[in-house]
């Protein structure tokens, strides 16, 4: 009798440890696609939730959940801050992002960005330092698309920015 009880809570016990601890590595995904077409970058960045909340909260001193729908005043906290820690050059020019809007995907919150007045690209260089600051494993994942040619790198702690020619 005691070893099916053991058994029964053995496995809820442990699942509660683990279900309650922070994700154990850190990555934010970015796709950046250019549309020829449109003569314009199309930015996604993919981050979790948590540690921009992190982030944020550890900038600005103060709680913040960019999950919010409704919260002008946060949202503008975290364009501040992706901004300041996300920035493209594109033929040796800094170019400003323009942030469209967010969605919330489960623990990740998505965010959807572009460059306008593109009409050629022969080279891009991205910054990327969103959450090094916080977590000394923090790794962004880019994955750019230019005129059907794919790259793929990781910018971290050490390695903030990559260029890419065309």
């Amino acid at each position: 009798m005691k070893k099916q009880i053991i058994s029964i809570l053995l496995p809820i016990l442990l699942f509660t440890l683990t279900a309650s601890t922070v994700h154990k590595f850190h990555m934010a995904l970015y796709q950046i696609n250019y549309a020829s077409d449109k003569k314009m970058l199309q930015i996604t960045s993919r981050i979790h939730i948590d540690d921009l909340n992190k982030a944020l909260e550890k900038k600005h001193k103060k709680k913040i959940s960019v999950e919010n729908e409704n919260n002008s005043s946060e949202e503008l906290l975290l364009e501040e801050y992706l901004s300041s820690c996300f920035s493209i050059k594109v033929n040796g020019q800094v170019r400003s992002l323009s942030f469209l809007s967010k969605e919330i995907d489960g623990e990740e919150l998505v965010c959807y960005w572009n460059i306008r007045n593109i009409s050629k690209i022969n080279s891009l260089e991205i910054y990327n330092t969103v959450l090094v600051d916080l977590f000394s494993d923090q790794q962004n994942m880019i994955n750019v698309t230019v005129l059907e040619v794919k790259k793929s790198f990781l910018l971290t702690n050490s390695i903030t920015s990559k260029s890419l020619k065309y």
